[in-house]
């Protein structure tokens, strides 16, 4: 089994790229044991989603000033 330090990194590459379903296995079964890399994961998800939403939001304010 790997250890968190792996699963976070996976996590976060999650984030960028497409795992393998090997990886997103590896992860969700870490994840059912390890309460702290399921945190990290739940918050990886919140800022990523937040800032892309305050992004768009940005992006909207830009396009309603011209």
């Amino acid at each position: 089994m790997r250890s968190c330090r792996d699963i976070t990194a996976l996590v976060s590459q999650g984030l960028d790229r497409k795992l393998s379903l090997g990886e997103r296995l590896e992860i969700n079964l870490h994840i059912m044991m390890c309460s702290r890399c399921r945190s990290f994961q739940r918050q990886t998800r919140f800022i990523r989603k937040a800032a892309r939403r305050y992004t768009e939001h940005l992006q909207s304010r830009a396009g309603k000033k011209h």
